[in-house]
């Protein structure tokens, strides 16, 4: 007979945590109440890094399925992603009472700053006539004493592969908003000890809307560029609701003046 092969779970090391958790829940009443809740912080924070893998695995068969879902960007671009959220189905697709941060499946985590927030987020179908993703997320939010909300999404290692200061990176948006809340994106660009900062507020005609990032008129070393990430804020955004139903961000070469 074959040797036995081990599973992705036994491979990525995995197995061998649950098995720890399973033996220690069956004396669960024995066990400090400190231990239990670093169980529980454990598994959660496992089940996020399952579920962004799991966004990206779906994401990565839907491509090679040929599913007619690609973002639309800016003729020269010479990279281009729409954010697995808004891509590939969440599991679990709600969340209520969101507490700051909160990782959520695909790779995007929820800040805010408020001591006592009523919120809930959930993953809801695009529709057909707010562009081409798939998906889409609407934020509703009823009693809240903070200032902001907001989405961060680290962008991939393509992202930044060959990224200059002749890029200009852009964001477009489709977003539907109960009132007229004010939209801002952050880019954040990570280069040796040093995080370039520029925001940009979304500047919406209807419902679509866009923040462009020329990065010319930085003082990123773009030599030394480690990692970037957004943050797409909202900001006072008490009793409304918001729907994100797309994002798309794209680098493209500046034109030379």
């Amino acid at each position: 007979m074959g040797q036995h092969m081990p599973g992705l779970i036994e491979r990525l090391g995995i197995g061998q945590s649950l098995r720890r958790w399973k033996r220690a829940l069956q004396g669960a009443d024995a066990l400090p109440a400190t231990e239990l809740r670093e169980m529980e912080r454990e598994m959660r924070a496992m089940r996020a890094r399952l579920d962004t893998l799991g966004a990206e695995a779906r994401k990565a068969l839907l491509r090679r399925a040929g599913v007619p879902h690609p973002p639309n960007g800016d003729a020269d671009c010479d990279w281009i992603e729409r954010p697995a959220p808004w891509d590939c189905a969440m599991h679990p697709r709600g969340f209520v009472n969101l507490e700051s941060p909160t990782p959520l499946p695909g790779g995007i985590t929820l800040y805010h700053d408020a001591t006592r927030s009523d919120l809930s987020l959930r993953q809801d179908k695009a529709p057909v006539a707010m562009g081409n993703a798939r998906f889409g997320l609407v934020l509703e939010v009823y009693r809240f004493d903070g200032s902001f909300v907001s989405l961060v999404h680290d962008l991939p290692d393509a992202a930044i592969a060959g990224l200059t200061l002749n890029h200009y990176i852009a964001v477009d948006i489709a977003a539907e908003r109960e009132h007229p809340v004010e939209v801002y994106v952050r880019l954040n660009v990570q280069h040796g000890p040093n995080v370039e900062q520029m925001v940009r507020q979304v500047d919406f005609q209807a419902d679509r809307g866009r923040a462009e990032f020329d990065l010319a008129y930085t003082k990123i070393n773009e030599r030394r560029i480690e990692k970037a990430w957004l943050d797409i804020i909202i900001e006072g955004p008490e009793m409304t609701r918001i729907a994100l139903w797309d994002v798309v961000v794209m680098r493209a070469p500046r034109a030379d003046i």
